[in-house]
């Protein structure tokens, strides 16, 4: 590597931070996706009663997540948060078929809102490790998925509490976003 490439990869760019909003049902794994993505532990999670917000590198980006609750009494705030998202990462608990439909419910309003038209969704089918877990492309089918026209999406098989990352999917997940971030937003 070249003196010109380092100082392009040291560079901080206001180019390559992206605005990441996270969000699915209550117990969906968010907060244990987004700690860990961050390397934190994550044996001992408790319910998002409102938001984090963390800040992570990635895939040469300074990932400025936002992970809002996913209790019912949380989502009408949901819009509060939508303003100059770059990314909507939706995660779906694969094993809990009972509330797949006000899921699919949630994201469908989701698509829909003015703010985050256009925006490229990643949708993480989460908890996959459990015997019961719904493959991602059942869920996809269930859930219409392919009637998403006017943004990109994809759907991505994941255990975050994997005890090896590398095999865990979220990394193929981001590595989908980073591909897929809006134009104006890829990093130099």
């Amino acid at each position: 590597m070249g003196l010109l490439d380092l100082l392009r990869k040291l560079r901080s760019s206001p180019d390559q931070e992206l605005r990441i909003l996270l969000l699915g049902l209550d117990n969906a794994g968010k907060t244990t996706i987004l700690k860990s993505l961050a390397s934190e532990d994550i044996s001992h999670i408790t319910p998002t009663q409102g938001f984090n917000i963390k800040s992570v590198q990635s895939q040469g980006f300074k990932l400025n997540v936002w992970d809002i609750g996913g209790q019912r009494k949380i989502r009408p705030y949901w819009k509060n948060y939508f303003e100059n998202t770059d990314v909507l990462i939706y995660v779906i608990d694969s094993a809990d078929k009972k509330r797949l439909g006000e899921s699919g419910e949630e994201l469908e309003e989701l698509l829909e809102e003015e703010k985050l038209a256009g925006v490229p969704v990643l949708i993480f089918a989460n908890k996959q490790d459990l015997i019961n877990a719904l493959p991602a492309s059942e869920i996809a089918d269930e859930m219409k998925l392919t009637q998403i026209k006017d943004r990109k999406w994809q759907i991505q098989p994941c255990s975050a509490i994997s005890s090896k990352p590398e095999e865990s999917g979220v990394p193929e997940g981001f590595q989908w976003m980073a591909k897929n971030i809006p134009k104006g937003k890829k990093g130099k």
